[in-house]
């Protein structure tokens, strides 16, 4: 993918991680970019998991232990960033 028959080299695709390119020239990335629907619905999707999150450890002060543990697991699913129950 890259070298002097595609006129890229690696040092600049170290230099450029978010920019490499293919061997007919286009962008790798070009058709993976986050639509303003997919920005918003992760936003969403990030504030539901911090209020379940908070309520869980609140819970886990109230000790209510059980429902603290399952609010708190319930937010890490939820959350959109690493482990998602809503992502592909």
């Amino acid at each position: 993918m890259y070298g002097p028959a595609t006129g890229t080299s690696l040092c600049w695709a170290v230099r450029n991680p978010g920019r490499a390119r293919t061997r007919s020239g286009a962008s790798a990335g070009a058709g993976n970019t986050p639509t303003s629907t997919e920005n918003t619905m992760a936003f969403i999707l990030w504030i539901i998991a911090v209020i379940l999150v908070i309520a869980g450890i609140v819970q886990l002060f109230r000790s209510n232990i059980l429902l603290g543990v399952v609010l708190i697991i319930v937010g890490l699913l939820v959350g959109p960033g690493g482990v998602s129950i809503f992502t592909k």
